[in-house]
């Protein structure tokens, strides 16, 4: 029997899964790591230590735990947190510390320069999405800025899945999804790189050659099979943005799927018939050549379920903490007694692209407890994804099928919170591993072991989360878009300097 490992590199911890030719899973292993917040506003990875050693690591523990021989994996595909910004030298080595996705706003000037100097319409039609932090095109242009020295030395600029790529098999590969989100510098219609819009932000041949993610770029090289214990030549794909992965282990591959992802942020895939133009929602061509997906995220989300516990649950051991505050918050009421929240810790991505929004909780008394607090947290979060989903139904992409998946689905209130709010189903699948599980998939796809259509067998819906709305959540929605726009003046002028 043939395998193919999948291996996801997150936020937080990186995820493996060894799947055999119907789809089981065979072995998992995991490895955890730290996002570095050097300054407020800013997140950042080390490459070498918190990429590929936790691949390696992790591919080493498969083998060591299955017994599997390393002939027996046919192929290998890998996603990773995305968009980020890593420049390295000649060698491939990185030059700094990888610069995030959105969670990472250094480059709000520069952000702000290129929409001024392009305009946001040339932007939105030839980019397919507004300037945000989850560009990656301001974020070069930054490190031109401020780390010239480092800008002088880059050989290359990649992102996450495309370091690993190139640290297994030695080619400079990128995904179009991925590459999309290196706006201005690539053109959706054209499915190519192109300094039409800002030639002077980085030479094209410093770029990644593009690759569908069901593609092989290359294969397993001699230095990698040393350091992974994998077999030398084995067949690589082009790697895909953790998030898609994600919508892809569940289900999500056709118009009107929606895929809503419970990480460390909330993050949303919705497939789509044709181009949604919409500045308030990003855009990809999707992991398949002709297809097109839309998505929207939130900058910060389980992030802040381990905020509040390292922070407000202390006294609770760590590894009982998270089932302890869910009984404490299971006993608030809807509503946690009038408290609202805003999560923007981080800012917020869509649907405001507001760099310099602040989290906020609002409407304290002496009467509030903890377990009303973490309520509020998590509804907090679930009303944020609902303005994302509301946006969805603006624009005439109300879901058909919502999946959910991830760690946070683990989390019932949470969950339920989100459906009721929303007024939306949620479809849950039997394997919650997410995206490296979808990695595996892609993997079989790509050498032909596997149609797209077959993750429905490999991976088949168990339960649905039934959306049981109320007017508690429906006032409590309204307040929270109220609050946000009548403070939204005063986060920022706390973001200035004094």
């Amino acid at each position: 029997m043939g395998y193919t490992l999948g291996i996801d590199i997150g936020t937080f911890e990186s995820k493996g899964a060894l799947v055999d030719s119907r789809g089981k899973i065979v072995g998992t292993a995991a490895k955890a790591h730290k996002m570095i917040v050097p300054r407020p506003g800013w997140a950042e990875h080390r490459a070498r230590e918190d990429w590929w050693d936790d691949l390696t690591f992790i591919a080493r523990a498969l083998l060591d735990q299955t017994g599997v021989a390393p002939g027996d994996i046919q192929a290998v595909a890998c996603s990773a947190i995305g968009p980020c910004m890593l420049p390295v030298d000649g060698a491939g080595e990185p030059l700094m510390n990888a610069v995030l996705y959105g969670v990472d706003g250094r480059a709000e000037r520069e952000v702000a320069e290129l929409t001024a100097r392009i305009g946001e319409e040339a932007l939105l039609d030839r980019c397919g999405n507004a300037l945000t932090s989850q560009s990656i095109g301001p974020k070069i242009l930054w490190l031109k800025r401020h780390r010239p020295e480092i800008y002088a030395r880059t050989a290359k600029i990649l992102t996450s899945t495309s370091y690993l790529v190139f640290r297994l098999t030695g080619e400079y590969a990128i995904d179009h999804y991925t590459a999309s989100s290196f706006s201005p510098l690539y053109l959706v219609d054209e499915l190519d790189w192109s300094g039409e819009l800002a030639d002077d932000i980085v030479g094209l041949e410093k770029l990644p050659r593009l690759a569908w993610s069901s593609e092989i770029v290359g294969g397993i090289t001699p230095e990698a099979a040393r350091a992974t214990g994998l077999a030398e030549g084995t067949p690589v794909t082009t790697g895909m943005v953790d998030a898609a992965a994600e919508a892809l282990s569940v289900g999500v591959t056709r118009p009107g799927d929606m895929m809503l992802m419970y990480g460390s942020t909330i993050f949303i895939i919705a497939l789509t018939d044709a181009r949604v133009r919409d500045p308030r929602l990003w855009y990809a061509p999707w992991l398949f050549e002709g297809q097109h997906a839309s998505m929207a995220g939130l900058a910060t989300s389980g992030t802040l379920t381990h905020w509040f516990r390292d922070q407000w649950a202390r006294d609770l051991d760590p590894l009982q903490a998270f089932a302890l505050l869910a009984e404490e918050a299971e006993a608030a009421p809807l509503g946690a007694k009038g408290l609202i929240f805003l999560p923007y810790f981080s800012g917020e991505r869509t649907p405001i692209h507001d760099p310099l929004a602040k989290g906020c909780l609002f409407g304290l008394n002496l009467t509030h407890t903890r377990g009303d607090i973490y309520r509020a947290v998590l509804e907090g979060i679930a009303h944020g994804t609902n303005h994302a989903i509301e946006t969805y139904c603006d624009v005439g992409q109300a879901p058909a099928r919502l999946l959910a998946v991830g760690g946070g689905t683990k989390n019932r209130i949470w969950c339920q919170a989100t459906s009721d709010i929303s007024g939306f189903d949620q479809i849950l699948c039997e394997k919650t591993i997410g995206a490296c599980y979808g990695d595996a998939f892609m993997a079989a796809v790509a050498i032909g072991n596997a149609e797209v259509d077959d993750i429905a067998v490999w991976n088949p819906v168990t339960s649905t989360i039934q959306a049981e709305p109320s007017e508690v959540h429906d006032r409590r929605y309204r307040l929270f878009r109220r609050l946000y726009e009548q403070t939204k003046d005063i986060a920022a002028e706390l973001s200035e300097p004094i």
